[in-house]
């Protein structure tokens, strides 16, 4: 049983990974990035918004600036120090998301609230699955920012789940950090719907509960649709 211990230890370890900057900055320059790089596991907490509880993330003064309609890349590493060929374990198979909200401050608020809208899904096509597909790119997750709407200061939030350990409750692992971003160019022709974080997600969801090795050929990712011009 010892004999196992440190294996077990290490595969757990090489799960977790951080969404640690935003088109190839300095890592935690304009991301919350934490010091530890374990998941949240309860979508009812204020954790599950822009990480924190038990990985505390670090303030940045950097806001960031992208053009409305223009592409970004948001770089996941497993720690703050890895390189592109160690993003997360190829076994911790799930989707990849990102959202935005429209805030007055990007570097003051918490994000906690309404105000949400999905940008980005990458779940699963009946043979890979968006964490494959974020491995094979390096750990670079590639999200439009939308033309249509309104330009002012967001929070990006980029989330991957974990589904290995997702059969049971609170068996999911969810992995999230909050880019401090200012959209220039957006025509405003379009208000999103928005939902709440902590609330777009609910424990039950079958998109939260899903057993990884049913093999089952479908997958419904929770929280909102994405959101288009």
């Amino acid at each position: 049983m010892h004999l196992f211990a440190p294996l077990l230890l290490a595969t757990s370890a090489s799960a977790h990974t951080i969404f640690v900057s935003v088109n190839n900055g300095a890592v935690g320059d304009g991301v919350r990035v934490p010091s530890y790089d374990g998941p949240i596991n309860d979508v009812t907490t204020n954790d599950i918004v822009c990480n924190g509880g038990p990985n505390p993330t670090q303030k940045s003064n950097t806001v960031i600036t992208l053009q409305a309609g223009s592409s970004a890349t948001l770089t996941w590493r497993h720690t703050l120090t890895s390189g592109p060929g160690d993003v997360i374990d190829a076994s911790h198979k799930g989707p990849v998301m990102a959202y935005l909200k429209k805030v007055a401050d990007a570097k003051t608020d918490s994000g906690v609230g309404g105000g949400w809208f999905k940008i980005q899904q990458d779940a699963f096509d009946g043979t890979k699955w968006g964490v494959d597909r974020l491995i094979a790119n390096k750990g670079i997750q590639t999200v439009t920012i939308p033309k249509c709407i309104a330009p002012g200061q967001y929070l990006l939030r980029a989330e991957l789940i974990a589904l290995h350990g997702a059969s049971s409750s609170k068996g999911a692992q969810f992995y999230m950090e909050c880019a401090q971003i200012n959209i220039v160019g957006g025509s405003a022709d379009k208000s999103p719907p928005t939902v709440s974080l902590p609330g777009a997600y609910k424990q039950n969801d079958p998109g939260v509960i899903y057993n990884l090795y049913a093999g089952s050929k479908t997958y419904t990712a929770p929280g909102p649709a994405v959101f288009t011009c």
